[in-house]
């Protein structure tokens, strides 16, 4: 196995005294080990930009911009980067500011070189362990992605093994699930699986054709049939003959229509309108909706013979609200598209980010993660996702206001403190893992001891 020219891992220290920088830089050196170095603060912000090294090694004293000023400035870029301070005036407000910032740590100049080694070293090694697991979730991607579909959750797995199973066979399907959850994706997966794969995928969506040309679109007319009518032509399921005819929406279809949709199943035969002559067609039919059908039965608004003609096979497409184990993967997902599309070099989210879309419900499925994690990316200035990048709905009061904890965030400044939020997003992970101390603490993406030591800290 080849080593990578550029080491895995790379620390940027930025420091006013000359000396300092060269003790530090030959007293942290290690093999897969990059250290970069800045004598003044600029410069140390220039290289978190161009390089985006995964730790910033910085003095708090420096001229024109501080210490605390460097950490403010690494975060809103990228809040994963560790950062640590250095100070040979050490005071207790400072350093519990600098913690409430952001900042990994603190110190106390002269720094034990013993000390920070060690404390370089874990920073190291966690940084090492998230790119395995960025490489890990990449590799599982690749594995848990089905004709297009992303999921490894077990909902999913029953679907892609039934869509297997029933892709060979079936001549007419319903697809069933909510706004946004896929189902044209089932339906393409259908096609491309069964023995119609080399005919036409033909796709129309019920519910944005006139009542009026829905017959004429469906089987085709002929010349003068009726006013407009200047030509003949072919409906969709003579275009789509030995391939796959999509019809989505398939509970707005008119009464009429759905009678003379039946006989089209059942005979595998069209009618043009206006024409007394009948053309055999070989198409495949899956249909799909968002409505109850069986409600809409004894509504009278869908024909009971042709729900039971549609679901002799029936694949229901699971809500994201119920497959939330998904969520990593599709964001992952989700971001490489929009990165390669945009032009732009983002790795993935935040944990701070990803624990806010853990917890939001979804009511607009996977087509509403796509519209967010687009809108993500067009928006972030790093590498990474933060919450700022966000859609601001995800984080509004009103959704805040909902969960319990402490009192809303103050109206004049729009935010609560930094102990608010933290509490907040402990007491929301905590509703998420239904009470279970691991799985919450995985959620935030803390060791198991960090998140008891906050539990204690915030009274909870």
């Amino acid at each position: 196995m080849t080593t990578a020219a550029k080491p895995a891992v790379s620390l940027l220290v930025i420091d006013d005294n000359a000396g300092s920088l060269e003790l530090l830089s030959s007293a942290l050196a290690q093999h897969g080990l990059e250290i970069l170095t800045a004598s003044d603060p600029e410069t140390g912000l220039d290289l978190v930009h161009e390089k985006h090294p995964q730790i910033v090694l910085t003095d708090l004293v420096m001229p024109r911009i501080s210490g605390l000023e460097v950490l403010e400035r690494v975060m809103e870029f990228d809040p994963s980067i560790d950062v640590i301070l250095m100070t040979a005036h050490y005071a207790t407000e400072s350093a519990v500011e600098a913690i409430k910032k952001g900042a990994s740590d603190y110190l106390n100049k002269p720094v034990s070189i013993a000390a920070l080694r060690e404390r370089i070293g874990k920073l190291i090694e966690d940084a090492r362990k998230r790119q395995r697991t960025l490489q890990l979730e990449d590799e599982m991607l690749s594995s848990a992605e089905f004709e297009g579909i992303v999921g490894h959750s077990p909902l999913m797995w029953e679907m892609f093994s039934r869509i297997r199973r029933v892709a060979p066979h079936y001549r007419a399907l319903l697809i069933t699930g909510e706004t946004g959850s896929g189902k044209d994706l089932v339906a393409q997966a259908l096609h491309r699986l069964s023995p119609a794969s080399a005919g036409r995928y033909v796709v129309l969506n019920c519910s944005a054709v006139v009542e009026t040309l829905f017959e004429s679109e469906l089987f085709g007319h002929v010349k003068g049939s009726f006013t407009g009518a200047t030509h003949d032509k072919a409906g969709l399921f003579e275009h789509a003959h030995g391939g796959t005819l999509f019809l989505d929406e398939i509970g707005d279809m008119p009464l009429a229509t759905q009678a003379k949709l039946l006989r089209v199943l059942q005979n595998q035969e069209v009618q043009r309108v206006g024409s007394l002559t009948a053309r055999k067609v070989d198409v495949r039919v899956v249909a799909a909706t968002n409505h109850d059908l069986r409600a809409a039965i004894s509504e009278k608004r869908f024909r009971e013979d042709l729900y039971y003609r549609l679901s002799m096979v029936e694949i229901q497409v699971p809500r994201l609200a119920d497959r939330k184990e998904d969520l990593p993967l599709l964001e992952r997902h989700f971001i490489a598209r929009f990165a390669s599309q945009y032009g732009k070099r983002i790795h993935g989210l935040t944990h701070r980010a990803q624990i806010l879309l853990s917890l939001h419900t979804w009511p607009g499925n996977v087509r509403e993660l796509e519209n967010v994690i687009g809108h993500a990316c067009m928006m972030a200035l790093g590498e990474m996702i933060d919450v700022g990048d966000l859609p601001p709905y995800l984080h509004s009061h009103a959704e805040m206001a909902e969960m319990p904890g402490p009192p809303p965030p103050a109206p004049e400044t729009g935010v609560g403190t930094l102990e608010e939020q933290e509490r907040l997003l402990i007491v929301r992970a905590l509703e998420a893992a239904g009470g279970n101390q691991s799985q919450a603490a995985r959620l935030l993406r803390i060791g198991r001891d960090a998140l008891r030591y906050k539990l204690k800290k915030h009274n909870l």
